[in-house]
């Protein structure tokens, strides 16, 4: 596993293959084996002819844990994103993100747009730009004393999904509690990079994806019939399109 280091910040990453750079941006409560390695991500974007490095977002995997709700906004996390490819000496990169990471992703593409070759918006329709109702009482299900004092359904669900990838509870609570973790729709509609939006028919976190399609310039939608939040991220579809899109901007 690598490394690197930038204020104070430890961030944890891959980097394989050769081709033009291709940075995998995982999602909240996950790593980048979780989001990327175990679902079959890097195979056959490394065969496609393409370089790929994904890293742990702060707060995750291996990367350095904070507790204070600020250090999670979303202009922080995009800072490490932008760190990764300066201690690289990536000049520019196409994003693929994920949830969290399509956020992540966004941002990027709309205040540093010298650095984003494209976006690839995936698990995020036009709840990117929208707070979700949903982060105190996922923050209060990770900070309950065990799972079994966890009855909300969305926050037992995230719980189950935090543990299952062994994550640092406190920290994924101070991430929750941030109201700071959306992209705002001047900033989505000022994106003027090739982007494409991924969501599953079945996803009910994300919100709509052709609408956050009709946002962004010129943005492409693909729907994955029968998926919902958790299994698209493994889906042939998705990869396939992803490929495809890459392969297709210029």
């Amino acid at each position: 596993m690598n490394s690197f280091t930038h204020d104070g910040t430890t961030i944890a990453y891959l980097d394989e293959g050769a081709g033009d750079p291709v940075v995998l941006v995982h999602g909240f409560a996950s790593n980048k084996e979780t989001n990327w390695v175990y679902p079959g991500w890097i195979k056959p974007l490394t065969e496609a002819g393409f370089r790929v490095i994904a890293l742990d977002n702060r707060g995750h995997g291996a990367s350095t844990k904070y507790y204070e709700t600020e250090r999670y906004h979303i202009p922080e996390m995009t800072k490490d994103v932008i760190a990764l490819l300066d201690h690289l000496k990536i000049e520019k990169a196409d994003l693929v993100g994920y949830s969290m990471g399509a956020r992540i992703s966004a941002y990027a593409a709309a205040h540093y747009p010298s650095r984003v070759r494209s976006a690839t918006l995936g698990g995020m329709g036009i709840n990117l730009t929208q707070s979700v109702s949903s982060g105190n009482r996922v923050a209060k299900a990770l900070e309950a004393p065990s799972i079994a004092d966890v009855t909300e359904p969305v926050g037992l669900s995230f719980r189950k999904f935090a543990e299952q990838t062994k994550s640092d509870l406190k920290a994924l609570a101070a991430l929750s509690y941030s109201h700071q973790r959306i992209v705002p729709r001047e900033d989505a509609a000022k994106i003027r990079v090739p982007v494409l939006v991924v969501v599953g028919t079945k996803d009910d976190i994300a919100g709509s994806g052709p609408e956050l399609a009709e946002l962004i310039p010129g943005a492409k939608f693909v729907s994955l019939e029968d998926r919902d939040h958790m299994r698209t991220v493994g889906d042939a579809k998705f990869k396939k399109a992803v490929i495809e899109f890459l392969k297709e901007r210029p």
